[in-house]
């Protein structure tokens, strides 16, 4: 899939509205955890400035459901592009109200103005077609350098590009990135190409099992959808967390991995507790075994020791979702220690956000991976094969 790219847009001495990603995580008191999101959207700033470009930045934070909610507020991601870019970053106090426009308007060369939230606008997540007029007025070129957000059909992304011609709209720097590393992934990957697939339940990730299973050679399966396969499978997975709903579904899953020559493998031992608690008594068990009102929270040393030598061969790895419940330590390692042999490993390895990228950083490994996304529910629906409301519109038209 070719974009249109900001390299072949006409900006010089233009005004210029980016439509970034900044839905970073925060603590407690307002301090940013994790900077990846926004050091993603620098290349695409600069490279504007550079062409003597008034720039505009809008992004979307948390869920504040179209009101104006403080914890909300883009002030503190204003302070770390301020530290990131080495200039000011002027803040506007809305998002399309007076004091937004008239700094928009006013906006000279070479400086840079944040909106706030746009979320803050209730026709944002409902793509408001005069919302997204307003910030289309706001400036002479569209660049869209948001994937984290771009399978969603909201104003600043999907609305305001029927404003902009192809001479005047475009991928940014990142966007671009994330598209071509998915397609020649899915399309064109060097093979043996696995894919580890996780999270807590099938549903989730039905659609990109699916989707998946003709392209990759082996799928290991951990996380939480593991147990509606083992449970399809005669097994007893004791207290579990399962979908009942969608075990024909995992039984079809297997069957056409089957069919089509693709090694599947799924946990042969977890590591179980009587309850979801850091301070619960937890042991190793088998995959068929585990006990009556235990649940399994993570993949077992005998699990990672096989998948290990499953992912031996592979010189591509696409990981999506956690082995088990990382967020708590008890029941974090399985998942760590893939993390490291992934990072270890010569093949190149791709992460899809999301959990997956937390998981990574966690570990400390965000340099040794050949790329992380920097959107979950997106790259999830690239691998379903879907076509992201946001990426449409900016397709080259052959």
């Amino acid at each position: 899939m070719k974009l249109l790219s900001i390299k072949d847009l006409d900006l010089a001495n233009k005004k210029v509205f980016i439509r970034c990603d900044f839905n970073v995580p925060m603590d407690d008191f307002g301090n940013i955890t994790d900077d990846r999101r926004i050091r993603s959207a620098v290349a695409s700033i600069n490279y504007c400035l550079d062409k003597d470009c008034a720039v505009i930045l809008a992004s979307h934070f948390g869920r504040p459901k179209g009101e104006v909610v403080e914890k909300y507020s883009l002030k503190p991601i204003a302070l770390r592009l301020q530290q990131l870019l080495k200039r000011h970053v002027e803040m506007a106090n809305d998002v399309v109200g007076e004091d937004a426009l008239k700094k928009a308007k006013e906006l000279p060369r070479h400086e840079v103005l944040l909106l706030e939230n746009l979320r803050f606008e209730a026709g944002e997540t409902q793509n408001d077609a005069k919302l997204s007029e307003t910030l289309a007025s706001m400036a002479e070129f569209y660049i869209n350098d948001a994937f984290g957000v771009s399978h969603r059909a909201h104003a600043s992304v999907e609305g305001i590009t029927k404003f902009f011609d192809t001479e005047h709209k475009a991928a940014g720097f990142l966007l671009e990135k994330e598209i071509n590393y998915f397609g020649k992934l899915i399309n064109n990957p060097v093979r043996p190409f696995a894919a580890i697939v996780g999270g807590s339940k099938v549903s989730g990730k039905l659609e990109a099992l699916t989707n998946l299973l003709p392209k990759v050679d082996k799928i290991f399966i951990g996380g939480g959808m593991a147990f509606t396969f083992l449970k399809q499978m005669g097994y007893n997975i004791g207290a579990s967390l399962v979908e009942d709903d969608l075990m024909n579904e995992a039984q079809h899953v297997m069957d056409e991995a089957k069919r089509l020559g693709v090694k599947f493998y799924l946990p042969v031992d977890v590591v179980a507790a009587e309850k979801f608690a850091e301070d619960a008594v937890s042991k190793t068990v088998t995959a068929q075994e585990i006990p009556d009102n235990w649940m399994g929270l993570d993949i077992g040393p005998a699990t990672v020791r096989l998948y290990r030598e499953g992912l031996n061969d592979v010189q591509t790895v696409l990981w999506n979702g956690p082995m088990g419940v990382y967020e708590m330590e008890k029941f974090a390692r399985g998942s760590f220690k893939i993390a490291h042999f992934v990072a270890d490993s010569y093949a190149t390895t791709v992460v899809g956000g999301g959990d997956t990228a937390d998981l990574v950083q966690r570990v400390g490994l965000n340099e040794e991976i050949s790329f992380i996304s920097t959107g979950g529910g997106a790259s999830l629906e690239l691998l379903e094969g879907k076509e992201l409301p946001g990426v449409a519109p900016l397709r080259v038209k052959v």
